[in-house]
């Protein structure tokens, strides 16, 4: 390796993270509007460049508190995007994060350093993206699909007990399809996603639910 070589040279490294939830029975993911260019007042992802002195998460964590002051979010990284023209500026390779969260816990700061908005948007309501972030947005979606029924991704939206009928209403908005009941909660449970709690939850006029919970 010749690192005076010029096609080493001018390249950097963007970390972007796909925060979904599930919010008053809507799919919806977080986004940022950017105060500055490239891009400025385009919606985004929440992400940013990573300085050179820390990890892809370090830096995740760190760009995810500067443009929402929202802090302590579980993610994972899902894809790397390497198009050499994803940013007008220079060569910036992506690092894709996904994560899922409760909706209610988080407190939007409308207007940080780097961020005049955030907000989130309802999947099929996305306005136009800056970057190539509906491409990322889109894989995003697609691993989401994937792994809410090998993980249980899902259980930052239902950290304590549940209904079937409750879960199964965020399933089918993620995968947005209807799914059969009895295969649902036999599926889950036998992949040993979820767990019968033996309690019950009372609905007035209805007959009691069971309480499960993730594992």
């Amino acid at each position: 390796m010749n690192i005076n070589d010029e096609r080493y040279q001018n390249q950097g490294l963007h970390v972007v993270l796909a925060l979904f939830t599930v919010e008053n029975g809507s799919f919806k993911v977080l986004l940022i509007k950017r105060k500055n260019e490239p891009f400025k007042n385009k919606w985004i992802l929440v992400g940013g460049c990573a300085y050179n002195t820390e990890t892809g998460e370090e830096a995740m964590e760190r760009e995810l508190y500067e443009k929402t002051h929202i802090k302590n979010i579980d993610f994972e990284m899902f894809d790397v995007f390497t198009n050499p023209n994803r940013s007008p500026l220079k060569r910036m390779i992506a690092i894709g994060y996904i994560g899922v969260s409760d909706s209610s816990i988080i407190k939007k700061f409308k207007n940080t350093e780097k961020a005049s908005d955030a907000d989130w948007f309802e999947i099929d309501r996305i306005p136009e993206l800056g970057y190539d972030h509906k491409e990322i947005l889109e894989k995003a979606i697609a691993k989401l699909k994937e792994k809410i029924f090998s993980t249980s991704i899902l259980k930052k939206l239902y950290p304590n007990t549940f209904t079937l009928p409750e879960l199964q209403t965020a399933y089918e908005k993620i995968l947005d399809k209807n799914l059969d009941r009895r295969n649902f909660r036999k599926t889950l449970l036998q992949k040993g996603l979820i767990v019968d709690t033996g309690k019950t939850e009372e609905t007035v006029g209805k007959k009691p639910s069971k309480l499960y919970k993730f594992i």
